[in-house]
């Protein structure tokens, strides 16, 4: 009974309530209204590439119930921004409500087509501006955008059947079909300069023996699941060179995703990777710089090519989400290489192979989630798709003068499966490296750090002194246990560190000689 009576007063009061409440009544605004931002900056974007969306809020601070009769883009419907307005989209709205003390969200961004302006530079500010309401209660928020051109390499699209273009590769002598959007780069398109960035859409294939030049300061932006494959008797030149100016580096050959914003400046897996297939050669990376990739490079065979398969100077690989260099029954010369966060290794020389890195900096920081490998793996064979396992030789593993460190423990994995036809070679040599085994619990006979077969003249587990792990900025410090402790026959043969520095006269281990940092508290 005394629930029934509950019910019932309370259904009698709603329906009063209901009945006496006035209907919220809207005046028009005066120009009174309050933003979270005066203008709204919308970060670099190609021309053609829509932007990130963002946003701001609109603030109605009076104790009355307003509406804005007009709030509309300055260029109307021609404007390249676009705007939706608490959820509604458009560019031209009328008679907009905000509630007493409350506020709404407005939400912009922008497609800009570049060659709609005429501007003879490679970058221009592209402008407009909100306005809420007219005449003498007109209030605006602006907006600028700075549009970059550039050159786009696209996969070719049927016209009738709308499907995008897919690779035909040589692996192993057949040609084959695969499911990779992409094209062959034309004839006239094998040598990328540093006049524009280049944008490109799918993997772009060299062709069979031909050659992809790339000039020193030019930059290569590349689309999700996008990448460059070098094929079979194809080569690729990267002919960056030292920057002066360290902070522009404006010499360097710049290999990374195609969103400019900040929230994107260090997020890995944006794009695919750099792929050396097998039978390519006489690949030369010099001076460049790959981030955000997949893996940053794939290089695939030829380990008992006479020459190299590929030889890296000078460059910085990080924020791979799979490796920084995965070769695979490889051939990879590196020197002055800092190879940093990967979401598994750094450097991996798998199914056997020839490697040999000398004054190179083989970290990894990475603090996305779980990594289950160390900074550098080795070993000799591969377990295919039907768990079959095949067993090849590592010819030779060769790491001097080079420091191997992380946020894990330990940084190096030697995995051999043993089989009477191969052989498996790898030695370490004055290298500073983090491999913590007091607990005597990684075993085997390539772990004896005291066999000068396989590990010579090397410093474990002592700080490296690095400037900023998080950055990417691993020159050493005054503190650092890497400082002369290099071999010097090695510092001969790479006489200069990747900052131009002489390392000669004293030798410091990995790719940087050390600096005094800079002192925080100035």
């Amino acid at each position: 009974m005394k629930r029934y009576l509950y019910f019932t007063l309370t259904l009698v009061f709603l329906t009063f309530w209901s009945s006496c409440r006035k209907d919220f009544e809207f005046t028009p605004s005066t120009g009174n209204l309050q933003f979270s931002k005066d203008t709204v900056y919308l970060d670099t974007v190609f021309t053609n590439i829509s932007s990130s969306t963002y946003s701001f809020k609109v603030y109605n601070e009076s104790i009355e119930d307003i509406v804005i009769p007009s709030l509309k883009l300055g260029l109307g419907e021609s404007s390249s921004y676009r705007l939706s307005v608490d959820g509604v989209p458009g560019k031209i709205f009328q008679d907009v409500q905000i509630q007493a003390k409350d506020s709404i969200f407005i939400f912009v961004e922008s497609t800009i087509d570049f060659n709609n302006f005429d501007n003879p530079d490679r970058n221009f500010l592209y402008t407009d501006k909100i306005e809420f309401d007219t005449n003498s209660n007109l209030q605006t928020v602006e907006l600028v955008t700075l549009v970059q051109d550039a050159i786009f390499i696209y996969p070719n699209r049927n016209s009738t059947t709308k499907v995008i273009e897919t690779l035909i590769l040589n692996v192993d002598g057949q040609y084959t079909g695969t499911e990779i959007q992409g094209r062959e780069l034309l004839q006239e398109e094998l040598i990328f300069t540093n006049k524009k960035p280049y944008v490109i859409y799918g993997f772009a294939t060299v062709p069979v023996g031909e050659t992809l030049t790339i000039e020193a300061g030019a930059r290569l932006h590349f689309h999700e699941n996008s990448g460059l494959i070098i094929s079979k008797s194809a080569s690729l030149h990267v002919n960056g060179a030292y920057s002066n100016n360290q902070d522009l580096l404006e010499n360097e050959v710049i290999f990374e995703g195609d969103r400019l914003e900040p929230d994107f400046a260090n997020t890995p897996g944006q794009w695919g990777t750099i792929w050396l297939v097998e039978g390519s050669y006489n690949n030369i990376i010099n001076h460049a710089t790959i981030k955000n990739a997949t893996v940053g490079i794939l290089s695939d065979g030829n380990s008992d090519a006479i020459n190299n398969k590929l030889t890296v100077t000078n460059t910085q690989i990080y924020n791979s989400s799979v490796y920084g260099i995965l070769g695979r029954r490889s051939s990879i010369f590196g020197e002055n290489v800092v190879i940093n966060n990967a979401g598994r290794s750094s450097f991996a020389g798998t199914f056997g192979g020839k490697y040999n890195f000398t004054h190179s900096t083989i970290v990894n920081y990475w603090d996305n989630g779980f990594r289950q490998f160390p900074a550098l793996l080795l070993n000799n064979f591969v377990i295919d798709e039907n768990n079959t396992t095949a067993i090849t030789t590592l010819a030779e593993a060769n790491f001097n003068n080079c420091i191997i460190y992380g946020n894990d423990n330990p940084e190096i994995q030697i995995d051999e499966l043993e089989d009477d036809a191969t052989s498996f070679n790898f030695k370490f040599t004055n290298c500073l490296i983090r491999f913590d085994n007091s607990r005597s619990n990684i075993t085997g006979d390539n772990y004896d750090l005291e066999d000068t077969n396989n590990y010579e003249s090397n410093i474990f587990n002592e700080d490296p002194n690095f400037l900023n792990t998080d950055l990417n900025q691993f020159i050493i410090g005054e503190e650092s246990a890497a400082i002369n402790k290099g071999l010097v026959s090695f510092s001969t043969q790479v006489p200069i560190d990747i900052l131009n520095v002489n390392r000669t006269s004293a030798t410091d281990i990995g790719a940087y000689q050390h600096v005094v940092f800079p002192n925080e508290d100035n």
